[in-house]
C-alpha cells in the first residue's frame, strides 16, 4: 500500500463563500489545508520540502470529500471531521495534533493546557512549535489555542483567518446549544 519510491500528492482549490484556500491529500487522507488567500507557491513549497520526488497532480473529484467537509464546517453545519488525515510528523508533534483534536469545537485552550494534556507541561514552547508546524489548519484546530492571557497568538494562516474561525464557532456553538 505505502510506496516509499513514488508518493503521489494530489491538490485542489477551495474557493467558495469567500474562503479561498489551497488543499492536499495522499491516497491515505487529508495532508495538507492551505491558509486563507495565500498563493499556490504556499502549497508547491511545502510539498517540496516534505514530499521532494512526488508526483504532484491536480484531482478536483479525488478531493471532493475534503472540499465537502471543509465548506460544511466553513458554512456552519459540521463540527468535526470525519474524512481520513495523513499527518507526517514526530512522535512529539503528532501528540500535539491528537491533542488539538480534542479541543471541541467552540471551545479554546492555552499552550500549557495543551502541553499538560500530553504529560508535558514544560514544554510549552516546544507545543507552540509543533502546533505552527501543523499541516491541517482548520481540521486539526489549532486555532482554538490562545496565549494564556487570552490573547490571540501566532497562526500559520495569520491572525485575521483565526479569528475568523474562532467567531465562525462562536456562533455556531451558540446556535447549537441555545
Amino acid at each position: 500500500m505505502k510506496s516509499q519510491t513514488s508518493t503521489t500528492i494530489y491538490w485542489t482549490l477551495l474557493n467558495q463563500d469567500g474562503w479561498h484556500m489551497y488543499l492536499a491529500a495522499t491516497t491515505k487522507g487529508l495532508c495538507y489545508v492551505g491558509s486563507q488567500h495565500k498563493p499556490f507557491e504556499e502549497l508547491t513549497a511545502w510539498v517540496q520540502n516534505r514530499f521532494p520526488n512526488c508526483h504532484f497532480i491536480r484531482d478536483d473529484e479525488k478531493l471532493e470529500p475534503y472540499v465537502k467537509e471543509l465548506t460544511e464546517y466553513l458554512n456552519g453545519q459540521r463540527g468535526c471531521f470525519s474524512i481520513p488525515f495523513d499527518l507526517q510528523g514526530t512522535p512529539f508533534q503528532l501528540a500535539v495534533w491528537e491533542a488539538l483534536c480534542q479541543v471541541p469545537y467552540g471551545q479554546i485552550q492555552t499552550y500549557s493546557q495543551i502541553a499538560d494534556s500530553i504529560n508535558k507541561p514544560s514544554a510549552v514552547r516546544a507545543v507552540g512549535a509543533a502546533i505552527g508546524a501543523n499541516p491541517l489548519l482548520i481540521t486539526v484546530p489549532c486555532h482554538r489555542v490562545i496565549g494564556k492571557n487570552g490573547s490571540l497568538t501566532g497562526y500559520r494562516g495569520g491572525l485575521e483567518m483565526k479569528t475568523q474561525l474562532l467567531q465562525l464557532e462562536r456562533e455556531g456553538s451558540q446556535d447549537e446549544r441555545g
